[in-house]
């Protein structure tokens, strides 16, 4: 599963900086008794499940990697490693027409409450992602829409899983990955049945209803003690507490079958938690956040805020991420003349220097930076909207508009960044506001959102770009402003199965010619994290995909 490229650089994983905030991460920690890692994020942790709407944008990978293990996660560059503690994948030759995999449980692999896991855990993940049974509602269907069937029997420990005719989804590995396999056995109980298969299979209403209905929030994260019967792990470490303000605890897993890990627990501080006071206190060991966001900025979110973030000496591979304005396709951006006319008021430039740090803008849609073919595509496009051009917005607009920005707070650099928008746009007669979320919405009259890829607030993005593609797709759970595009989608459809270089590179032009026409988003730079481990920790590896720095956590220990 390698990118669009002709040839791919050399990763380089490194710690990203905020001046001195890693090398002063935990200065004077020696002074104090160890009581587990504190691991700072910027992810939200509302829910258990990764795979809902709210765990995708949330960036619950980011704590749940090492507790919601699954057949493959992603290795520190973005790329599927499998994960034989869990079981085998392996495509079933001899069919030229289809995909098959054959799928095999380890036969140790339980969850901490001491079920098996098994063809329910498998059967329910397919039918919760892949968009064809009611009720679930996942962030994206991308890969488990091309499943026709899932077949094994109930409680066995192996499953063969077959692709549509010509639907050989090139990142297969990818699924039923990390956070894809929820407990099914807990689904089935809240439900009042005894299996989630037949319920699935017969698509009986009433119980395959209350299946989805607990798939999509009966695993949300409230404060106090966690009941394992509930919140079960499968993984070398597991949930045990939530703190009032949303931090979570996780301790090593007694019924983990594989390497223990090195350290007995873990505390994961979100978006919203003492975060920010752990790192201003030199209390934590851990970190990966983007860079900025837990930055003093006083009025970050006021239309006259001013930057005070600081400039990250080193930035040496910022990972697939990239910082982009979505644009919501009714209200004020129906038209997408307004919304390219607005565009055109957006300071691109100034910032990608001021809050990518200095990173050049960004051009693609679909392909993040890092790969040497992206690059050159990269100079390609955007050149309409390189610079503000205040005539052309004003004259496009012909009257003065309203644009409501919304992100997800605190993050003052971000909240910075739409002051400057708002300065730079009012000159073109766009008032901008800024809409503090405790969720990305284009609820409540929001009309734009600041994202990066995947329309996540958090760590984000893999090596293979396929599944994020899917939020210009539309009708799938990821296309969160309702772009649609048939030319698009058809074309978005075809990556996901192609491994022809050519074709690929032909079809992702394609796409984005359609998309700076339409400009359903605007993509702005890399986005800048700061990632790494304190000098008093060992085998801190900075993750740059979704799932994070904590991509290896049970593997960190203390010097």
């Amino acid at each position: 599963m390698t990118p669009i490229r002709l040839a791919r650089r050399p990763v380089v994983v490194a710690i990203l900086v905020i001046a001195g905030l890693i090398a002063t991460l935990t200065a004077c920690s020696g002074a104090k008794e160890p009581d587990g890692i504190d691991y700072v994020t910027d992810a939200t942790l509302s829910t258990y499940n990764p795979a809902t709407v709210a765990g995708s944008s949330g960036g619950a990978l980011m704590a749940f990697t090492r507790t919601l293990g699954g057949f493959s996660y992603l290795g520190p560059d973005g790329r599927v490693v499998p994960d034989t503690d869990v079981g085998t994948a392996t495509v079933v030759p001899g069919d030229t027409d289809r995909l098959v995999v054959r799928y095999e449980f380890n036969p140790a692999a339980t969850f901490s409450d001491g079920s098996a896991l098994d063809c329910d855990d498998l059967v329910l993940t397919w039918a919760a992602n892949s968009g064809r049974f009611p009720g679930f509602a996942p962030a994206t269907t991308a890969g488990y829409r091309d499943i026709d069937t899932v077949d094994c029997a109930d409680g066995q420990r192996s499953a063969t899983v077959t692709f549509a005719a010509d639907r050989p989804y090139r990142d297969w590995a990818a699924l039923f990955g990390m956070g894809t396999l929820m407990p099914a056995h807990v689904a089935a109980r809240a439900a009042g049945v005894g299996s989630v298969i037949a319920p699935i299979r017969a698509r009986s209403s009433g119980p395959l209803g209350a299946i989805a209905r607990f798939w999509n929030t009966g695993w949300d994260l409230k404060a106090g003690s966690v009941d394992e019967k509930v919140f079960p792990s499968v993984g070398p470490y597991r949930l045990t507490s939530v703190n009032s303000d949303g931090a979570v605890r996780l301790e090593a897993n007694p019924r983990w079958w594989g390497e223990a890990p090195q350290e007995d627990s873990i505390t994961v501080w979100p978006r919203g938690s003492a975060g920010a006071s752990v790192l201003t206190d030199d209390d934590a060991e851990v970190v990966d956040v983007a860079t900025g966001t837990y930055e003093t900025t006083e009025g970050a979110s006021g239309p006259t805020a001013q930057p005070t973030v600081g400039r990250p000496p080193t930035q040496q591979d910022p990972g697939p991420a990239v910082d982009q304005l979505v644009f919501a396709t009714t209200g004020v951006f129906a038209d997408p003349a307004t919304r390219r006319a607005v565009a055109a008021c957006v300071p691109r430039d100034r910032l990608a220097a001021d809050f990518g740090y200095g990173a050049d803008p960004w051009n693609l849609h679909l392909i993040g930076p890092g790969d040497v073919a992206a690059a050159e595509l990269n100079t390609q496009y955007g050149s309409d909207f390189a610079r503000v051009d205040i005539p052309r917005a004003r004259g496009a607009l012909g009257r003065e508009i309203t644009v409501r920005i919304g992100f997800v707070e605190p993050d003052a650099r971000r909240g910075a960044m739409i002051a400057a928008i708002a300065e730079s746009c009012s000159a073109a007669g766009v008032r901008v506001q800024a809409v503090p979320q405790a969720r990305p919405t284009f609820d409540r009259g929001t009309d734009a959102l600041i994202l990066t890829t995947g329309s996540s607030t958090a760590a984000s993005g893999a090596l293979d770009p396929t599944r994020d593609s899917y939020a210009f797709v539309a009708g799938d759970p990821a296309d969160i402003d309702r772009f649609v595009d048939p030319q698009v989608s058809a074309a978005i459809s075809r990556l996901a199965v192609s491994d022809d270089e050519e074709l690929r590179l032909n079809l992702v032009r394609s796409v984005e010619n359609a998309l700076w026409t339409k400009l359903p988003a605007l993509p702005l730079f890399a986005t800048p994290r700061t990632r790494g481990g304190s000098a008093a920790m060992t085998a801190v590896v900075p993750g740059v995909a979704r799932s994070g720095t904590g991509w290896n956590m049970d593997r960190w220990s203390r010097n």
